[in-house]
Parts: C-alpha cells; structure tokens; sequence
C-alpha cells in the first residue's frame, strides 16, 4: 500500500482560518468544533492528510449554498454570517480552491 501523501496549507488559507477564528470568537456563530479544529490546523500550517483533503472538498460542495444567507452578511468583517465564519474556519476561497486542487491531483 503507498504511503498517504500530506500537504502543508498555504499562508492566504491560513489567514483566512486565523480570520475566520477571530469572527467566531468576536461574535459567537460559525462553524463547529470540526471546523474549529480545521481551522486551527490551517492557521499553524500543520500537514494535512488526503482524508483531510476529502473532508474539505466535501466540506466546501456542501456549504457553496451558505453564500445564499438572508441574515448578517457574506464576507462581512461588520456583520458576518455563521456560513461566512464557517467558510473562513475551512480556509475559504483559498482552502476550496487548494483542497479541490490536491483532490484532482490524488484522484489521477
């Protein structure tokens, strides 16, 4: 059996969990003790396994619908959404953008 590759996060996926933990602690919503653990994760760059991986493609395919909210704001700093906290927790645009990357790149 090949060993399970790791990946290190990159800095604009980190920032964005150190951001989306600083919401979450300043507001009090967004995400969950999963996604709080993702975030630590990212924000200290540490490894990430290809089941992390997997968990965050999933994770983003099933959350894409959170940019629909009607209460607070998406990408708001202001005023943000549980959904937008919890997509920052995830390592957001940037983390999608990696994490569906790094899923491709396993699948071939």
């Amino acid at each position: 059996m090949a060993e399970e590759q790791t990946f290190t996060p990159t800095q604009a996926m980190a920032a964005a969990a150190r951001r989306g933990l600083r919401l979450r602690e300043k507001f009090g919503r967004g995400g969950t003790e999963v996604g709080v653990k993702r975030a630590h994760q990212l924000a200290n760059r540490e490894d990430v396994s290809e089941a992390d991986v997997k968990a965050m493609t999933s994770y983003f395919a099933r959350h894409a619908v959170d940019k629909e909210t009607k209460t607070h704001e998406w990408g708001s700093d202001k005023d943000p959404s549980a959904g937008w906290i919890a997509w920052l927790l995830w390592g957001g645009d940037p983390g999608k953008k990696w994490a569906e990357a790094k899923a491709k790149s396993l699948e071939s």
